[in-house]
């Protein structure tokens, strides 16, 4: 996704869930709800994540210098992942323990009326930074299905507000049913069930964010259409006789390293393979502008094979 994109979407879960955690938080304090408490914990982890999805953002457009040649496009999976590990992770150990003891030490719930007014107008809020977040994921994911356009994404902020908000949501309808069935049936301990539900929402959300997080840290190649794409462009030059390898990076959102290492004929003289090699460069970045950096490495099949095999 767009680095706008990011921002945008980014600005408006952060102002969503601020506002919906300190409503929440009064709530809970005032009907000594288990569930309305893991609610609120549930919209301060979205709040601290966001947060930290936002200066990741920042720190990643700094530009490259003697220490990071290739940029800090990387760091902003860096911050997704610690948000999923820290964050999500202690929220979901707060809100099930928070259910625990609710269940444990069950107690009437007072002014319910008060639970049921708050969950409403968060159910507003959270539906909107969701429609926001979904026409965001629906314009980059094109026509590709939900489940494929969020495996193959390389923006963890995107990701991570759709799956934030979809659980969000998910938590606001069993907070609703918990604290409605502990108030119809006079059994406190619905309420507690329904906390540790929020709480198993929160480690299922961290456990998918930081799967991918990590994947992209670590290297994840790029996009499978930019590999045919950059293949496709190669392939189709004079001269080159055989492609060894196109290797590919993920360094950013929209950050892609690019290595490609080709053999030509024997008959290309040196100023033909330099001509070629400037023509590759010009088209692969006109075809495919998130490559950012590309090398081009030219030697023979002999030399390549030799030295791609593994030492005895």
């Amino acid at each position: 996704m767009a680095e706008g994109g990011s921002t945008r979407i980014g600005l408006v879960a952060l102002a969503c869930n601020a506002l919906v955690a300190v409503a929440k938080f009064a709530a809970s304090a005032a009907t000594g709800s288990s569930a309305m408490f893991s609610e609120a914990v549930h919209s301060t982890v979205d709040t601290g994540n966001q947060a930290l999805l936002l200066y990741g953002l920042r720190r990643a457009k700094r530009p490259p210098d003697d220490t990071h040649p290739f940029g800090y496009a990387k760091e902003i999976y860096f911050w997704s992942f610690t948000a999923a590990i820290l964050i999500f992770s202690i929220g979901a150990g707060l809100a099930i323990y928070a259910g625990i003891q609710k269940i444990l030490y069950p107690e009437e719930m007072r002014l319910v009326y008060i639970n049921y007014i708050v969950l409403g107008v968060a159910i507003v809020f959270e539906a909107t930074a969701l429609w926001v977040a979904v026409v965001e994921f629906n314009e980059r994911r094109g026509t590709k299905p939900i489940f494929r356009a969020i495996r193959d994404s390389k923006d963890p902020s995107l990701i991570s507000v759709l799956l934030e908000d979809v659980a969000a949501m998910a938590g606001l309808l069993i907070a609703l049913t918990g604290i409605a069935l502990a108030h119809i049936l006079d059994m406190p301990a619905l309420d507690g069930a329904a906390a540790i539900a929020i709480g198993g929402i929160l480690a299922l959300t961290a456990l998918a964010l930081a799967l991918k997080s990590k994947s992209l840290l670590i290297g994840e190649a790029a996009a499978p259409h930019i590999v045919e794409g950059v293949r496709r462009l190669v392939s189709a030059q004079p001269g080159i006789v055989h492609i060894h390898d196109v290797l590919t990076m993920q360094l950013g959102p929209g950050d892609v390293l690019v290595n490609v290492s080709v053999d030509f004929q024997d008959a290309a003289d040196a100023a033909t393979v330099e001509k070629t090699v400037g023509e590759l460069e010009r088209l692969i970045k006109a075809h495919h502008p998130e490559v950012s950096r590309l090398f081009i490495d030219v030697r023979s099949r002999q030399d390549y094979e030799r030295n791609a095999r593994p030492a005895p």
